[in-house]
This record gives C-alpha cells, sequence and structure tokens, in this order.
C-alpha cells in the first residue's frame, strides 16, 4: 500500500507534468500571435508553470514531519511564489524565443533551477543556513539541482523534436517531455525539502497556515487551475480547427463543381496550364483534353424536373470518376457537360480507347426514382500540342463534340482544322445577334390561326426573324440556341413580349382586334419577373390582357416545381391566354394537366404531318382531342399543309388550325392588308370579332369564342 509521502510524490510529478504539457502547448502557439497576445501567452504560461511548482513545493513541504506538527509562515510561502513564478517567467520567455534552436537553453534551465529550488530554499532559510546546519544538507541540494536542470534540458530538447513529428508521435513527444520536467522539477523540491526538515528547529518557524490546508490549497487549487486552463486551450484548439475546416471548406468549394463533388472549371484550367508545362518540358510531351457533351439529357431535365436530372448528373459523374484514372482530373463544365484531362499518357490510340470506354459506360441504364433512363454523351477530343495552344484546347475539344453530335451523337470525333470555322461562325453570329439587339434588326412575323369550322382567322402566332445585314433572313433556329448558350434569351424575350404587345395596339388602333400569340421557354420560365415584365408591356402599350396567349411547351408546363405551378397561377391571374405547346411530345398526365389553369392545347405537327398515311397518328390526334375536350380545352392543330390534314382535323374535332394551307408566316403589315383588303394567299375571312371601335378607355373589351372559354386551375 502506498503511504501518504509517496502518494505525495506521484501526485506532485502529475501536476508539474500536467502543467508542463500545458505551458509547452501555449508558447507552441505564441509565436503565430501578434504582440500584445504573445506577450500575454508567454506571462500565462509562465504563471502556469510558477503556480504549479510553488503548489507542488507546498504539497511536499505540508507531508514532513515537521510540517504535521507546527505549520509554515505565509510570509514566506508568498515570497516563495513570487521567486517561482520569476523562474518559470525566465524559462517561458527564452523558451519561446528559442524553441528551435539552443541560443535559450542556459536561460531555461536556470529559469527552471530558480522556478524550482528557489521556493525551497526561501522557505525553508532557516533551516537550510542557519545555525548548525550539517554538511549532510549539501549534497541533497546538489542533487536537487541537478534533477531540476536535467529535467529542464530534457523536455526543451524533447519540445524541440516534436514540431518534425505528427499524429501519435508527436503526441508521445509531448508527454515525455511533461513527464521528463515534472519528474526533474519534483525531484528537486524533494531533495530540498528532504535537506531542510532534518536540521529544522521547530521554535524558529511561526505558526501559520495548517499542514491540512496548504495540502487541500496545493492539490485541489491547482487541479482546478490546470483544468481551467485545459479547457481554454482546448476551446482555442477547437476555434482554429473550425476556422481551418471553414478555409478549406472555402478553397474546396472555389474549386468544386457543388453538384458532383468534381472539379470545376477554374481547377481544371489551372491543372491544364500545369499540364501544358509539364508536356514542354518533356520529350514528345502531350495532353489530351476529352469533351463529354450528354445526348438526349435537356428532354429528360425539363420532362421529369430537376430533380430527377440533377441525380441523373450525379450518377454519371460518379461513373466518370471511378472509370478515368485517378491521376486525371475530371470536371464538371456547366449543365450536362464534363471535361477530362489526360496528362499521363495522351497517345491518340490512348485517348481514344478511352472515350470508347466512356460511351460505352455513360450509356448504361440509370435509376433513378424507379425510373430506368438510357443517355447517351458526344465526345469531343483535342491535343497538345498538335492541336494549338493551351488557351484553345477547350473550344477545340467542344469544336470536336458538336461534328460528333452532328453525325448522330453516341460517338466521339478528334479535332480537326476545319471544325473552328464553325465556332468562329458562332462567335460572329453572337457579335452580330448583340448588335441586331440594339439596331432593331429583329422582326416579328405572324402566323395565322384558323377557326377549323368556319375558315375564319381567329389570331396569329408571332415568330420571331432575324434580318442580318450581310447574311439575310437567319431562321430562329440557328441564333436562338446560341442566345440561349450565351445568356441572350432574356434581351430576346422582352423584345418579343413588348414588340408583340406593341403590334397588338396598332393593329387594335387600325380596327383589327388580333389575338396574338407568343412562345415562352424555358429559360424565361425561370425568371421571377417575367409574368411582371408581361403585365409591364400590356400595361404600356394599353392591350388587353385576354388579346396575348403565351405558348409553353408540354415538356416545360409538366415540370412538377413549385415555381411552375406558381407561373401559371400567376399568368392566369393576370389574365392572358395560356396555351401548352408541342403537346404529345412529353410526359403529360391527366392529373398533372388538370391542375394547370391552361385553355388549350397544341397537338405537335409531327402527329399532323402522318395523318394521312398513319392510323396510329389519326388514333393519337383523336384521343388527344377527346381528352382536351373532356377538360374543357380547345384543340389547335399546326402543320396543317395540306387539304386533306385539314379536312381529318376538321372531322376530328379541332377547334383552331395553323399552317402553310392557310398562309405562311407574314409580316405585320402584309397580315393587316390581307384583313382589311383580303390580300392574302387565299380567300379567308377574318372573325367580325376581331374587327370592333376602339373604347373610351384605350382598354379593349373581348368578345372571346365559346370553346374559348376561361378555365380556372381547379377544374
Amino acid at each position: 500500500m502506498i503511504d501518504h509521502e509517496a502518494w505525495r510524490l506521484v501526485l506532485a510529478v502529475a501536476l508539474v507534468a500536467w502543467a508542463t504539457a500545458l505551458l509547452l502547448e501555449i508558447l507552441r502557439r505564441a509565436p503565430a500571435l501578434s504582440a500584445g497576445p504573445g506577450v500575454a501567452a508567454r506571462i500565462g504560461a509562465a504563471a502556469v508553470g510558477g503556480v504549479a511548482l510553488w503548489s507542488t513545493h507546498v504539497l511536499l513541504l505540508a507531508g514532513t514531519p515537521a510540517g504535521a506538527v507546527e505549520g509554515y509562515a505565509a510570509s514566506a510561502l508568498v515570497v516563495a511564489a513570487l521567486v517561482a513564478l520569476v523562474g518559470a517567467l525566465v524559462s517561458c520567455v527564452a523558451a519561446s524565443s528559442n524553441l528551435g534552436t539552443g541560443a535559450g537553453l542556459p536561460f531555461v534551465a536556470a529559469g527552471a533551477l530558480v522556478a524550482s529550488v528557489g521556493p525551497v530554499v526561501v522557505a525553508q532559510r532557516d533551516s537550510l543556513f542557519g545555525p548548525g546546519v550539517g554538511a549532510a544538507a549539501w549534497p541533497a541540494l546538489v542533487l536537487g539541482v541537478g534533477a531540476a536542470l536535467a529535467g529542464a534540458v530534457a523536455a526543451l530538447l524533447l519540445a524541440r523534436r516534436v514540431e518534425s513529428r505528427d499524429g501519435m508521435a508527436a503526441t508521445a513527444m509531448r508527454v515525455a517531455a511533461a513527464f521528463s520536467a515534472g519528474g526533474g522539477l519534483v525531484a528537486a523540491q524533494a531533495f530540498g525539502i528532504g535537506a531542510g526538515p532534518a536540521l529544522l528547529d521547530r521554535d524558529t518557524v511561526a505558526g501559520g497556515v495548517a499542514p491540512g490546508e496548504l495540502t487541500l490549497l496545493a492539490s485541489v487549487g491547482l487541479a482546478c487551475v490546470l483544468a481551467v486552463v485545459t479547457l481554454a486551450l482546448w476551446l482555442d484548439a477547437r476555434g482554429r480547427a473550425r476556422v481551418r475546416k471553414a478555409r478549406a471548406d472555402l478553397r474546396r468549394a472555389a474549386s468544386t463543381d457543388a453538384l458532383t463533388d468534381l472539379a470545376n472549371r477554374s481547377l481544371l484550367e489551372d491543372r491544364l496550364a500545369t499540364a501544358v508545362l509539364a508536356a514542354d518540358a518533356r520529350v514528345q510531351g502531350a495532353v489530351g483534353l476529352l469533351y463529354v457533351d450528354l445526348d438526349g439529357f435537356k428532354p429528360i431535365n425539363e420532362s421529369l424536373g430537376h430533380g430527377v436530372g440533377d441525380r441523373l448528373l450525379q450518377e454519371l459523374a460518379l461513373r466518370l470518376r471511378a472509370l478515368v484514372p485517378v491521376r486525371e482530373l475530371v470536371a464538371r463544365l456547366n449543365g450536362d457537360k464534363f471535361l477530362v484531362l489526360v496528362e499521363s499518357d495522351a497517345a491518340r490510340d490512348s485517348l481514344g480507347r478511352l472515350a470508347t470506354e466512356v460511351l460505352e459506360t455513360l450509356q448504361k441504364p440509370v435509376t433513378v426514382e424507379g425510373r430506368e433512363l438510357v443517355i447517351g454523351c458526344s465526345i469531343g477530343i483535342a491535343r497538345y500540342p498538335d492541336h494549338g495552344a493551351a488557351t484553345t484546347l477547350v473550344s477545340r475539344a467542344e469544336a470536336a463534340m458538336q461534328a460528333a453530335k452532328r453525325s448522330g451523337g453516341s460517338t466521339y470525333c478528334f479535332f480537326e482544322p476545319h471544325m473552328a470555322s464553325g465556332a468562329r461562325e458562332q462567335v460572329e453570329l453572337l457579335r452580330d445577334l448583340r448588335v441586331a439587339i440594339e439596331d432593331q434588326q429583329l422582326e416579328l412575323y405572324y402566323q395565322p390561326k384558323v377557326h377549323a369550322p368556319t375558315g375564319e382567322v381567329t389570331g396569329a402566332e408571332a415568330l420571331m426573324r432575324w434580318n442580318h445585314p450581310k447574311r439575310g433572313l437567319v431562321s430562329p433556329a440557328v441564333f436562338i440556341p446560341i442566345a440561349e448558350r450565351f445568356g441572350l434569351i432574356r434581351s430576346l424575350g422582352d423584345w418579343l413580349i413588348d414588340e408583340a404587345c406593341r403590334q397588338a395596339r396598332a393593329w387594335r388602333d387600325q380596327g383589327l382586334r388580333m389575338r396574338v400569340a407568343i412562345n415562352l421557354s424555358v429559360h424565361q420560365m425561370r425568371q421571377d419577373d417575367l409574368v411582371d415584365r408581361i403585365a409591364e408591356a400590356l400595361s404600356r402599350h394599353k392591350v388587353n390582357p385576354r388579346l396575348l396567349t403565351c405558348e409553353i411547351t408540354e415538356t416545360a408546363a409538366m415540370d412538377d416545381t413549385a415555381a411552375t405551378r406558381q407561373l401559371f397561377e400567376r399568368l392566369a391571374r393576370l389574365g392572358v391566354h395560356i396555351s401548352i405547346d408541342d403537346f404529345g411530345t412529353g410526359y403529360s398526365s391527366l392529373a398533372s394537366l388538370r391542375k394547370l389553369p391552361a385553355e388549350e392545347l397544341k397537338i405537335d405537327q409531327g402527329f399532323v404531318q402522318d395523318l394521312e398515311s398513319s392510323e396510329d397518328a389519326r388514333a393519337i390526334v383523336d384521343a388527344v382531342v377527346k381528352m382536351a375536350h373532356a377538360l374543357g380545352l380547345k384543340v389547335v392543330a399546326e402543320g396543317v399543309e395540306t387539304e386533306a390534314q385539314h379536312r381529318i382535323l376538321r372531322a376530328l374535332g379541332c377547334q383552331e388550325l395553323q399552317g402553310y394551307v392557310f398562309a405562311k408566316p407574314m409580316s405585320a403589315q402584309a397580315l393587316a392588308l390581307w384583313a382589311m383588303d383580303e390580300v392574302g394567299p387565299r380567300p379567308l375571312a377574318f372573325r367580325p370579332s376581331l374587327f370592333a371601335d376602339t373604347s373610351v378607355s384605350g382598354h379593349d373589351t373581348l368578345t372571346v369564342e365559346p370553346t374559348a372559354a376561361p378555365r380556372s386551375a381547379t377544374h
């Protein structure tokens, strides 16, 4: 069983080791602090060390036979505490300033000696230096001094080696340093105290603090102080760790795609620049770049919703990352486009094999929310230095990808010089399109809609045309994708809305109340202020909202999101006529369709073109017409090109028709002349309700045919 003196010795070593570990940790952090906090940290470390040594001295002193009888003078203990603090401060300043060198080693040792032996000398000055002190006391003092110096030096040397270690090795070094200092300093005090009481004259020591109180103060009090300091250091370390993690997250976010966790374009461009420099330093060095663009992703994203599209992208990104070697970089450029940077083996044959593997891997079915989706991709490959500088490598790979798409998709192409001309043409068209918007080179053409039973014109669809000064009339199929890709679709959409409303007002002033239909793209539907801009255009030109039809594709309309439903509701409250365009090409459900405040369905022209030759096409159109009528929707068929198609659609019950058999798209002036003077492609009457006097207020009331009566969203 351990006696009281041994217990005190073990407790003293543990407390001093604990304090030394805290002291070294504070000193390790001090150099990173600014001047004021750095000084405060060193003083705090000195306080921890000084208090620990003084408390240890008291703890050991209270365990001597003399201490058990008498008690000790408070004044002597106060002076001993000050000596311990001064010695500890000297050691801390020297250790903190010279932790990585040996220059401060003498000062550290001297401070440790003062802090450990000093309190013994002060508190026991009468017994050590008074009359009758024998030679037997001095060997103990010498051993104490040696133990103090050895412990301090060993602790400092171990602390210096911690900086070159990490993990468990660093922790072991810190523990060894703490116990080296603790053992040496406690041994110094034990030897000094052991030398003093043997010659202690009880009559010369004034009664003071009781030994039991000293023990409680030295052990419990010091433990509380050390616990508080430990907690403070732990909280500080935790805060620093959070700051480091936040910084790491920011750096990661700046270089990583949030959806797929792949690299983003910024990181890829940095790696590409580094890879090109490395390739230049090698003999026949090369870098390969694969531009991967998914085939058929847009219809899936628009028909099944962006949530399904996002999960599909995540799954394909995982496949791509698993397929490509770890040493290569896979990045998501934007949308459904990915880039693969190949540095290690960029030989042409190797790049072709990798592209083949990517094609085979990505076209395997993906199950998302219980749906099995199959999607392919087109890949363009560019190689440095064969295909140009690093700054053009991405655009060259993209040009090759576009060539792969034009050849039918689900294949790969290497870049060839003639492919760059198409990219240059897009850049030129983009530049000219910006000018066209500013210089009013755009124009709306209008294709009439005809009431099937009577043959009367009931309205017109606005179709955008670009009168290029050099290229002539440019089709929307050419410039609309460029506008969508490069962010000009909003400007085009704003112009379309304003111009359609302006023309409706101009016709009204001529006595023609023509209903105008405009097409809203998916990009416009994602704009929060779309309805506000439509309302502002109607108000500015003083046009009745019922004179405007907004045609929205079926795939966009069936995007079952809160934003889409809100858009339909806001358009309905505004009072505009809502039509679902290209019906039959998407994935409509009756449950979704009946919730929309739409008033008409527009059958896709692909079904109309096959009416004469396909029983299936007639059956589909017949089913669509019956379903629409059951829901209270008017049915419009577009792309009517023959009299036979005209007769079939009338027999099936379509209310309105549109197509070349009646009239091709024409300018606003030509349509007005046709209405007023019957000068047109064929003799057609305009519905009488389209002609009326302008009201006094400037806003029109509109007589709507019964088949086009407004339908509530809760039909």
